[in-house]
């Protein structure tokens, strides 16, 4: 190797950080520069891929821990003691003993961190050296190396299921559509797959992909943890630049799945993978308990320099009092003796050391220990364990579970977290007529049984036609269906829950078409242009998505998996045919079965979809007429079917909508970048060529895809987004610009929007634009444009989005029901008798955000609903102060002293805006504080945060946030606790979460009973420790008043460290783990319990100066009987301190006995065991150890007293006389004015079927009798297909404000 001088190193050092700081990097590739010294890699000033987690080094640990463990005052503060006692003018003790307590804290912080550090240290070497393909110019060949030799400029070769080993640029796929499928599980939990395509115009599609003909330079943009995004340009030696994005890149920790082989151009390597900046530190949180606790510690510490300072001037007062120097006040070596003054300041500092246990060293040990044991509970609770996704609850934060038992106001989203996340096609609306679809209706409500969620209907096995599955349910005797249900349940299929393609259970995927639709599709001449838009609704369905199309002989294979051929037994649809019987209409929706065994094939190539699908009529023993759609087979392929076809998702709302297009007949066969292949009902296939794709994003609310017509060769677009975004393309919301019949369509198709949302349904609008040519051009310029910039570059591209979305034709609506989860309405009605406040924030349109709030008793029907919608903030200020003033009347009416109205808020996103501004926040906030539920609408991601921090600051309130999706995240590390939900959306909110649960309602048992029993346990363990430590304490500073202040201790120094970290150190610690003040029947039966824990909670002023009160009283007690009873006796000084030490053991011991509410055998063993270990390590101190702290002598001290009667006669009186008030306080307060957790204790007591009729009538007498699971309403409304006369433009309400007061659901909402 090369000498370099200093000079160059830092020169060196200089440039790399400029390179790595600048926007813009350059990178070529290191091909030309193999096996050349680094000095001459033009891509030496990135980092490679090696990674390295660990905190510290073997060489630095030592230095490095003790400077972490130092940002803890608390260590300072004794290791600042211990060193004060090495200072011979005030040390109190032996120096080098006083050194034992902190030295073994710091010992065993320093095993924990070093453990956790050698297991990160592990993982990393196992990573670094996981084997991968880079290309080698030498060999002509891709070999196989570590990931830690990857670098920038690299080009990678990743295989089928292999992880990818950094961001690389994707510049050649085997697949022959120039795509890669990827799973981003690692990532963001994602199981669906994902496409990401070649560089466009960079590489061919050739099997013999040479990157040493890539001659191209790399512009990207600075690293950054973005992991939607990504800006970058490829500059060819002609000097054309090809923009890429995110779609191009794979990121690292992504598994390639279903493709052969792709290559890649190395762009981030190691710490700068957009992965790894996303593995950062989440944001520390404080506990409340944690909180208090510090600002008891600085009371302790006043109290601490109080006793301090009256030692100081007590010694000082009493050396001026003597009358001469006294023999055992040693001069120094010149004669010389100390002031009473200097005397005195000394003393400050020795009475520190003496009285430092004051401050409970052991005491934020005892806390992480005791949390740990806690989270140890919460994860295995059985109860709070889904058996469908095989998860239970996930504790990330360790140090915030208290804060589990102090909730006040939950904030949560609705899709996914109150709801499945399972979307279901129920209705839709095809220029202006709307379609019920009420076979499907009966069909949902048949499966929405309480004991299955997804009913087995679609995996029961082949039944003979006789007993085939009608949807004429009201032709069923009752005991035929309670047959029908339970051979239904019986024939559940579990595999379906392990299934490794998201939104594809029965429930989404299975759709009966409606009759009417499906005879105007099938009926309709093909040349009939009544027929083009009924064709277009349901391409835009199939086409205007992201769904990524795989076969089910091609499904994806795991790598830990070792079977290759696996029997599946899963259902397989086909398109039905409804046809009637006789003069009855009686429906018959049958379903084939197949056994199918997954293979090792790759994708089976597009070719295959071109057989044409023939309809087939048969006719069962009934005469009843059923259809089937299949393929012909081949003898020289796998048989190909519509059922054979696997949609992955990346939303549920597009698989909903792409199985309702095929169920009428409609299939999407597949997708590349370039094209989409649909199949018609007749059996054509039809391949768009994709000229781009406009995604969605927040902002337009929308998205697009550009193809071009294989028939017409017309440039199409089609569009589908939310309602106002749509309606607001036509002209204004309700198409005042258009006329005619345009006009009407517009309007009716609002109206069934407007009827959607009010049964809870989720609403897309879809539009059509045909694009000239001309037009075309123009744009597709300056879209390139756009997509190769750097700067602005999502702004640019926006725009270009805007500008194609004008004038669109509306072609129609869909309304998709997203049910509730199991036990939502129990779950928020027992949270709200909690006292906790429940603020729903959800992007819905306000009805279906009311109509579902209803359903999961949000809203109650006896509610005063308040529906707050304004334009502009002066409508706003005047309608808020309004509501406000009638609110704040009725609660100060005399009439009203007893009674409570329940109020509820309704407000939409953009008059949310407006009260948060500085001048309305505290207006919009005490009307919020006087409702029991609030529920946000149309708010967006960033809203949702600003609302939690909002009621956080301004309240000053603890706030919980629960979500699934990503567009939750900043809600949930907003609030004081962040809970995700593991849905259907991924990971992301899981993983920027502090808990994980799997189910909204594990939430009740979370919060009302392990939020209750930590909080409990945890506060009376603090106070307790506070007492021991005070009332010990106490008895060394009562001593001084009769030895002069001079810091002697009448207790050997060994047998006080004993005292604190072996003989009272493992009971209170019990005490914070396994106490129990309330079995968990009764919290979970009586939720108002959990009232006890909000606010102040049993923590605060006054519990912890009583506690301190009483350890002063006992610490008097302790001391003064025992001195009274040896009083002009002539014992020593040890002899007088022993039976000190062991009354303040019983004391201390007897009262954490009295503050136990639930005595288990462990307890019981550890109080006996704690008294047993006293008295066997005094005893043996007392007859080993003679000089062990010279020069007291402690021998033979214990063993003496233990034969006289008057030691046992002073340990039990004082005992009694020490704890007499603590217990008749305890005996006074509980008989006459019991607290709600006595009573609950009481309750306790009683047998379990007293205690189960108790509670049953006592939610019967509060009105909240057991909740029953709601759904959302299913009938079909009639009026849906034929607005009445009195619908017209003009009766939309135009005002700035609506203010809809309603206390019924059915009741008409008054306008003002």
């Amino acid at each position: 190797m090369t000498w370099r001088s200093p000079l160059a190193l830092v020169r060196d050092a200089l440039r790399g950080r400029r390179a790595r700081e600048k926007g813009l990097r350059s990178l070529v590739s290191n091909l030309p520069y193999e096996n050349q010294e680094k000095s001459k890699q033009p891509n030496r000033y990135f980092p490679g891929n090696a990674i390295k987690t660990t905190k510290y080094t073997p060489l630095l640990f030592i230095p490095m821990n003790l400077y972490e463990q130092f940002h803890r005052l608390a260590n300072i503060y004794f290791v600042g003691l211990a060193c004060l006692n090495f200072v011979p003018v005030v040390n109190a003790f032996q120096p080098e003993v006083a050194l034992i307590p902190i030295c073994v804290i710091f010992a065993l912080t320093a095993l924990k961190d070093a453990w956790e550090d050698f297991r990160r240290y592990q993982s990393d070497r196992k990573l670094n050296n996981t084997p991968c393909l880079i290309y080698s110019r030498k060999k002509k060949d891709f070999i196989e190396r570590c990931w830690k030799d990857v670098r920038v400029g690299d080009f990678v070769k990743v295989v089928c299921n292999e992880i990818v080993p950094a961001d690389l640029l994707l510049l050649h796929t085997s697949d022959i559509n120039a795509v890669c499928h990827i799973e981003t599980a690692n990532l963001d939990g994602e199981t669906n797959l994902k496409q990401r395509r070649v560089v466009p115009g960079l590489c061919i599609a050739d099997p013999e992909f040479e990157p040493e003909s890539f001659s191209s330079t790399v512009v990207c943009e600075k690293p950054n943890n973005n992991l939607n995004h990504f800006k970058c340009y490829v500059a060819k030696p002609d000097t054309e630049k090809v923009g890429a994005g995110i779609e191009s890149l794979l990121l690292r920790g992504c598994t390639v799945r279903n493709t052969d082989h792709a290559i890649g151009f190395v762009v981030y390597a190691g710490h700068e993978t957009k992965s790894m900046l996303n593995s950062g530190r989440s944001r520390y949180k404080r506990s409340k308990l944690e909180r208090k606790l510090n600002m008891d510690v600085i009371f302790c510490v006043i109290l601490l320099f109080t006793m301090c300072l009256i030692g100081a001037v007590g010694h000082s007062l009493w050396l001026q009092l003597l009358p001469g120097v006294p023999p055992y006040l040693v001069p120094d070596s010149t004669g010389h003796l100390d002031s009473p003054s200097l005397s005195g300041f000394y003393m400050f500092f020795t009475m520190i050391i003496l009285l430092q246990v004051l401050i409970p060293i052991s005491l934020y040990v005892s806390i992480e220990l005791v949390k740990v044991c806690q989270i140890f509970f919460i994860t295995n609770d059985i109860d709070l364990y889904d058996e469908d996704t095989n998860s239970r609850v996930q504790c990330k934060a360790l140090n915030i579970t208290e804060d589990l038992g102090q909730i006040e106001h939950i904030f949560s989203d609705k899709t996914g977290t109150l709801t499945e996340n399972k979307m279901v096609f129920r209705r839709c609306s095809i220029m202006g007529t709307e379609y019920p679809h009420k076979e499907n209706a009966i069909r949902l409500a048949v499966l929405d049984e309480p004991e299955s969620e997804e009913d087995v209907i679609f995996n029961q096995q082949p039944q003979p036609p006789q007993t085939g599955w009608s949807l004429d349910a009201e032709d069923m005797s009752p005991e035929e269906k309670q047959h029908r249900h339970g051979s239904q349940r019986k024939g559940k299929v579990s595999g379906n829950a392990q299934s490794d393609v998201a939104f594809s259970s029965p429930l989404e995927t299975e759709v009966i078409p409606d009759t009417k639709l499906l005879q105007q599709i099938s009926t309709t001449d093909s040349s009939s242009r009544h027929r083009e838009p009924y064709l277009d609704f349901f391409l835009a369905l199939a086409i205007c998505n992201t769904v990524v199309v795989s076969m089910a002989t091609a499904q994806r294979q795991r790598a830990m998996r070792c079977s290759r051929n696996i029997q599946t037994n899963n259902p397989l649809a086909s398109l039905s045919n409804l046809v009637k019987k006789a003069c009855s209409l009686r429906h018959i929706f049958t379903r084939t079965k197949r056994n199918r065994t997954t293979s090792e094939e790759s994708v089976i190539e597009e070719d295959q979809f071109n057989p044409a699908i023939k309809m087939e009529g048969t006719k069962d023993k009934n005469g009843l007429e059923t259809c089937s759609l299949h393929a012909p087979s081949q003898c020289d392929q796998p048989a190909v079917t519509l059922d054979n076809l696997c949609y992955e998702a990346e939303s549920p709302d597009e698989a909903a909508l792409v199985h309702a297009a095929k169920a009428y007949g409609f299939t999407l066969l597949a997708r590349t970048p370039n094209s989409v292949t649909v199949r018609l009902p007749s059996g054509e296939d039809l391949v768009f060529e994709v000229l781009d794709t406009l995604a969605f994003d927040s902002n337009r609310k929308r998205m697009s895809v550009l193809v071009r017509h294989p028939i017409t060769k017309e440039y199409v677009l089609y569009t589908k987004g939310a309602d106002y975004a749509i309606m607001e393309l036509l002209g204004t919301p309700y198409a005042e610009n258009l006329s005619g019949k345009l006009k009407k369509i517009a309007a009716y198709t609002q109206y069934h929007l407007d009827c959607y949302a009010k049964e809870g349904l989720r609403t897309l609008c879809f539009a059509k634009k045909v694009v000239n040519d001309e037009e075309y051009e123009h744009w597709s310029v300056d879209r390139q444009r756009a997509l190769a910039a750097i700067d602005n570059r999502e702004e640019l591209v926006m725009k270009t989005a805007v500008q194609l979305e004008t004038k669109l034709s509306l072609l129609g609506a869909t309304g998709i029901e997203d049910r509730l989860q199991e036990s939502v309405p129990d779950t928020i009605v027992a949270l709200r008798e909690a006292g906790i406040k429940v603020w729903v924030l959800t992007g819905d349109k306000p009805e279906t955000a009311v109509n579902i709030g209803y359903a999961c008793r949000l809203l109650g029907e006896e509610d005063l609903v308040i529906n707050m919608s304004c334009k502009n903030k002066l409508t706003c200020t005047t309608i808020l102060d309004c509501t406000l003033e009638e609110v704040r009347r009725y609660s100060k009416d005399p009439r009203n002293v007893d009674t409570t109205q329940d109020i509820s808020l309704v407000i939409d996103g953009q008059t949310l805006t407006m009260v948060l501004s500085p001048d309305l926040q505290d207006r919009f906030l005490d009307l919020s504080k006087r409702c029991r539920s609030v529920l946000c609408c149309r708010v967006t991601p960033l809203q949702k945060s600003g609302v939690v921090k909002v009621v956080q600051e301004k309240l000053n309130v603890m706030t919980l946030a629960v979500g699934d999706g990503a567009n939750d995240v900043n809600m949930i590390q907003a609030a004081d606790i962040g809970i995700g939900i593991s849905g259907q959306e991924g990971m992301q909110a899981v993983m920027a979460s502090d808990f994980a649960i799997s189910r909204f309602r594990h939430l009740k048992k979370l919060l009302l009973v392990h939020g209750h029993w930590c909080y409990t346990r945890l506060a009376n363990m603090i106070i307790y420790f506070f007492y021991k430590n005070v009332a010990y304490v106490n008895l060394l500073f009562w001593y001084q008043f009769f030895c002069g202040f001079s810091g002697t201790a009448m207790i050997d120094y060994w047998l006080m460290i004993f005292f604190n970290l072996l003989f009272t150190s493992v009971p209170p610690i019990m005490f914070g783990i396994m106490d129990k003040d309330i079995s968990e029947e009764i919290l979970l039966g009586v939720p108002e319990l959990y009232r006890t824990g909000q606010g102040a909670g049993e923590y605060n002023f006054s519990t912890f100066w009583v506690s301190i009160l009483d350890a002063f009283y006992q610490s008097l007690v302790c001391f003064f009987i025992p001195y009274l009873a040896y009083q002009d006796s002539d014992i020593d000084i040890f002899t007088f301190g022993t039976p000190l030490n062991t009354i303040s053991l019983f004391t201390i011991l007897l009262h954490l006995s009295i503050e136990i509410k639930s005595w288990t055998v462990v307890h019981w063993l550890v109080m006996v065991g704690s008294v047993a270990l006293y008295f066997i390590v005094t005893l043996i101190y007392s007859a080993t150890c003679i000089t062990c702290n010279p020069p007291s002598n402690p021998y033979w001290i214990l063993q003496s007293q233990m034969v006289d009667p008057m030691f046992y006669l002073i340990c039990i009186i004082t005992t009694v006389v020490a704890l007499l008030p603590r217990y008749i306080f305890h005996v006074l307060r509980n008989s006459i004015t019991p607290s709600p957790i006595m009573q609950a204790r009481h309750l306790d007591r009683l047998d379990s079927s007293s205690r189960a009729q108790w509670i049953k009538e006592w939610r019967s007498f509060r009105g909240g009798g057991q909740v029953k699971r709601s759904r959302l309403s299913t009938t079909p409304s009639p009026t849906l297909e034929s607005p009445t006369n009195t619908f017209t433009v003009s009766n939309i309400i135009e005002d700035d404000f609506t203010l809809n007061a309603t206390t019924d659901n059915n009741q008409t909402p008054v306008h003002t």
